[in-house]
């Protein structure tokens, strides 16, 4: 495929097949999960290779049509039964054994499949004419070596002979013999050779040769016979014939596939339905000692900018092979249970110079013409490196800056590589662009092959040039022609768009906490009113207790009976007694400076302390909470700030979990509601929400509260790992 060969992919592509018994497609059809877990069970077990398989189209569409097959088509079809019934004997425990399970082989199959020796022919105990003739054939072959061997010592013939040994011409026996042979040894003439020599086959021989051939017609005839009775049974099995064969191929193709990850240490990747690339520790077959790429890549553009020769081009190939490997399910080096990556139907890479002499044609008319075949096209991942590449910069700014923007109208994810400052300033601004930087290290003068997010880098070109040999006399002097000043102007232009682009990150994450603070005064004031409404509740209710308790007692002092009056007294008195007092726990904990707490489902560390409150510090937020709501707690506050270096990821696993499993959906929701809340005042920005499948009424629910809510942002279904389709990836405001 032409895209493996633009990401360096060939030699790679190539030894993945020499795990594969007949080469086929790259593309598993049907499920991918399925062939994951597949994978994932054979794993676990050493499974052996099949060998060579030819392809038997043609062979299946002649036993559909009453056709003979020949005996090495049968032994084809008897290797892939074998491997079948060699497969099935290993003690599988999942879904992949499930299938072997369903498979049923014919015992007539299973018999004709054992009818062969490890060199294809038929065994002797098929028919016992083969033992026969096949005795006779060795008979015949003894006789001729033992004529031969006479031959060469016969007195008359020593002269003529040019060494003894036995030459195979055209498959015959043969003596070398001199000129005038003819006085010593009867026979033909079957070659000459380079010294003028002649190649004999002795008439004797030749007539034992004559029988051998009759003696292989023979066998040749019996063979016939049980081809044609096999291609019988197979003309009544066509229907199974086809399917196994079919089958064949998914079984080797994830057989392969595991063997070829266990010898090379390689992970598999699940592509998920989101279109996100989150690689951690990803290395590219094609070098051999790599710094490992880590790259989170979860908007539209990303845009790769820094140093010349510092890996720009090769992270552009390693983003595209990752999702490609990804997509057919091809094992690589990688850290798969912290990478996510999306599906996507098409890969195109934008890279090459297109003008040669061949196609007439100039490098930005063919980039150009490359631009205009992606029109129309959805759910493609395009590389394009150094996109500017043919043109006047100040022009492809401005045209690439629109072409891309008209691209991601199309659900195109796009990773470009450029030094012009112009166009990555244009395509910055976008929010669609994710920056990514090559660093150089100024005091050893050499690239670090590592990248900073969210920045732009400097091309470094006059450092470059002198790196790969141009004398520094000339980079001088083109210093001098390029002028100090221009040299400012473009190292200050980049460092205000890396501020500018700094201070909508800190807008951003201001934004944020005030959102959140916003959150928790809401539902502060919430907890006060139910805390208010909860004690007016408790008082009205001891009231009404002790109201009746005193009724009842004042009836009993106007009644006349002493006895009626005890016993409406001792009746006032039960009341009394059954009344529930509510309970006021001291505050015994002590609290000092440093102390971790928890506020609520908030935590966080006290930095102030009085007698009667705290000032409490979380990741965001600064709070004064009385001392009787607060708790200690026994674990520190998780930070959560992340680094601005791309290969340091958030982690993967949602930080919080709610299980609704087997709940009602009134009871469910208002679950989910509190949960959604609490991780909000956590500062938790995913979550996940386990709902199951069941009926699908809770799962209908769910999404359609999801749907409603303010503070979700989006959702997603699980991967695998997180609940599959019975749970939601939740992202949170």
């Amino acid at each position: 495929m032409e895209i493996f060969n633009k990401l360096d992919l060939d030699e790679y592509l190539a030894e993945f097949n020499s795990y594969l018994a007949r080469k086929k497609p790259l593309f598993l059809e049907g499920d991918s999960k399925t062939y994951y877990d597949w994978i994932d069970e054979i794993t676990k077990f050493d499974v052996a290779l099949c060998e060579n398989i030819s392809n038997l189209d043609d062979a299946l569409m002649r036993i559909s049509k009453l056709g003979i097959l020949h005996i090495s088509e049968i032994y084809e079809i008897s290797k892939i039964i074998k491997y079948f019934n060699y497969i099935k004997k290993i003690e599988f425990d999942g879904s992949f054994a499930n299938w072997l399970l369903k498979i049923e082989i014919p015992q007539i199959i299973t018999e004709i499949s054992n009818y062969f020796d490890e060199k294809g022919e038929f065994k002797d105990s098929v028919d016992e004419r083969f033992f026969t003739f096949k005795n006779a054939f060795k008979i015949k072959k003894d006789e001729i070596n033992s004529q031969l061997k006479k031959l060469i010592y016969t007195k008359s013939l020593t002269p003529y002979l040019v060494d003894t040994q036995i030459h195979y011409i055209n498959d015959s026996e043969t003596l070398l013999v001199r000129g005038g042979f003819n006085h010593a040894l009867r026979g033909s003439v079957v070659a000459r050779s380079s010294g003028g020599y002649f190649y004999v086959l002795p008439s004797a021989i030749s007539k034992l040769k004559s029988d051998q051939a009759e003696i292989l017609d023979k066998i040749e005839e019996i063979t016939h016979e049980h081809c044609k009775r096999i291609s019988g049974v197979f003309n009544k099995n066509l229907s199974f014939l086809r399917f196994i064969n079919k089958s064949f191929d998914r079984l080797d193709s994830v057989v392969a596939r595991a063997n070829f990850a266990k010898s090379k240490d390689y992970e598999f990747v699940l592509a998920s339905n989101s279109n996100e690339i989150i690689i951690k520790d990803f290395a590219h077959p094609i070098l051999k000692n790599p710094k490992k790429v880590s790259v989170n890549f979860t908007k539209n553009i990303l845009l790769i900018t820094g140093v010349n020769a510092g890996g720009k081009s090769m992270l552009l190939k390693s983003i595209l092979s990752v999702a490609l490997l990804s997509k057919y399910l091809l094992p690589m080096r990688i850290d798969a249970n912290k990478s996510k990556i999306g599906s996507f139907k098409e890969f195109s890479l934008i890279m090459e110079d297109p003008q040669n002499s061949k196609n007439d044609i100039s490098t930005f008319a063919g980039r150009m013409l490359s631009f205009s075949k992606l029109f129309g096209k959805k759910n493609l991942l395009l590389g394009i490196d150094e996109i500017e590449l043919g043109t006047d910069f100040e022009e492809a700014a401005s045209l690439y800056a629109v072409i891309t923007q008209h691209l991601l109208k199309q659900n195109i994810k796009m990773v470009i590589t450029t030094h012009h400052k112009r166009l990555a300033m244009i395509l910055a601004k976008n929010s669609d662009v994710e920056l990514v930087a090559a660093l150089y290290d100024e005091k050893k003068s050499l690239p670090k092959y590592e990248f900073l997010e969210g920045t732009i880098g400097k091309s470094y070109a006059f450092e470059t040039a002198l790196r790969y040999g141009i004398s520094p006399n000339i980079v001088k002097n083109a210093k001098e022609l390029y002028g100090d000043e221009k040299e400012n102007l473009n190292e200050a232009i980049s460092k205000t768009l890396n501020l500018e682009l700094k201070l909508k990150e800190e807008l951003k994450k201001t934004s944020q906490k005030q959102n959140k603070l916003d959150d928790l005064l809401t539902s502060l004031k919430n907890q006060k009113e139910n805390y208010e409404n909860a004690q007016k509740e408790i008082i009205s209710k001891l009231e009404l207790e002790y109201y009746k308790a005193i009724n009842e007692a004042k009836k009993g002092i106007n009644l006349q009976d002493t006895k009626d009056k005890q016993r409406s007294i001792n009746k006032a008195n039960e009341l009394k007694k059954a009344i529930k007092k509510p309970e006021f726990k001291a505050q015994n904990e002590t609290f000092e400076v440093g102390d971790y707490v928890k506020y609520g489902l908030l935590k966080g560390t006290i930095s102030k302390l009085n007698k009667t409150d705290a000032i409490i510090l979380t990741d965001d937020l600064s709070l004064r909470v009385p001392l009787k709501l607060l708790k200690k707690s026994n674990s520190k506050p998780i930070n959560q700030k992340s680094k601005i270096k791309i290969s340091i990821e958030k982690p993967q696993k949602p930080d919080l979990v709610l299980d609704l499993h087997g709940q009602r959906v009134e009871e469910a929701l208002n679950n989910l509601d509190k949960f959604i809340s609490d991780s909000l005042l956590m500062g938790f920005n995913e979550v996940i929400i386990k709902h199951g499948i069941g009926t699908g009424k809770l799962s209908k629910a769910v999404k359609n509260f999801l749907n409603s809510h303010p503070s979700v942002k989006s959702y997603r279904d699980g991967a695998p790992n997180e609940g599959g389709f019975g749970s939601k990836v939740v992202s949170l405001w």
